[in-house]
């Protein structure tokens, strides 16, 4: 875009517009950005604006540290009361919850709920003759 104008081949933003397949109003504002910090101003990246995380750094690794033990975590609540009585931090539980499971895509170590009535020798009876399942 700079080229062209510099070269004298484009004299209106239309015409870059077209050539560039953006909106005016882009062109506009790309020459502006121009105008008011040079090169280094239309190269800079933008930094999307948001809070910052709430779980970072060295208490980051620590919960990592934390769940890759064998005994780990039952409950999302439980991280909740480990960062409180760790790190002094008081966490929401939705912040937990998307931190665990997508920003560091670790799940609890929650064992499945098995029954007290059941007889443990006709357990291994039925796993011994049962056809697999795949």
């Amino acid at each position: 875009m700079l080229w062209w104008i510099k070269s004298g081949q484009v004299s209106q933003h239309q015409e870059l517009g077209e050539r560039l397949n953006r909106n005016g109003s882009t062109i506009s504002r790309w020459l502006q950005t121009y105008r008011n910090g040079g090169l280094k101003g239309l190269l800079a990246q933008k930094v999307a604006p948001g809070a910052a995380w709430k779980i970072d750094g060295a208490v980051l690794e620590a919960l990592q540290a934390q769940l890759r033990e064998p005994e780990g975590f039952r409950s999302y609540g439980a991280v909740q009361t480990w960062l409180e009585q760790k790190f002094g931090l008081k966490v929401e539980y939705a912040t937990v919850y998307k931190t665990v499971r997508y920003r560091l895509g670790a799940k609890l170590k929650a064992p499945c709920p098995q029954s007290l009535k059941q007889d443990a020798a006709m357990m291994t009876q039925y796993k011994k003759t049962s056809p697999p399942l795949c």
